[in-house]
């Protein structure tokens, strides 16, 4: 295996994923206040599931997305 190749493909996914994720968060978290589904001052448990074939487990990434500060 090529660990550079491997490292920069790696890195570029992870990066293809944040910039997608960010947004899709973003604007559904707007659309969710403006049709008043949210408040604006929740705290939003998250929830990420990456799954990659030819591995058998499945990486998981939990958090939460506050929408104030405090």
């Amino acid at each position: 295996m090529d660990e550079d190749a491997f490292n920069i493909s790696t890195r570029k996914f992870l990066k293809k994923l944040g910039v997608t994720s960010q947004r899709e968060i973003e604007l559904g978290v707007r659309h969710a206040v403006e049709s008043g589904r949210l408040e604006g001052s929740e705290r939003l448990p998250a929830r990420a599931v990456v799954s990659i074939e030819g591995l058998d487990e499945e990486i998981v990434v939990e958090g939460e997305i506050s929408l104030e500060d405090g």
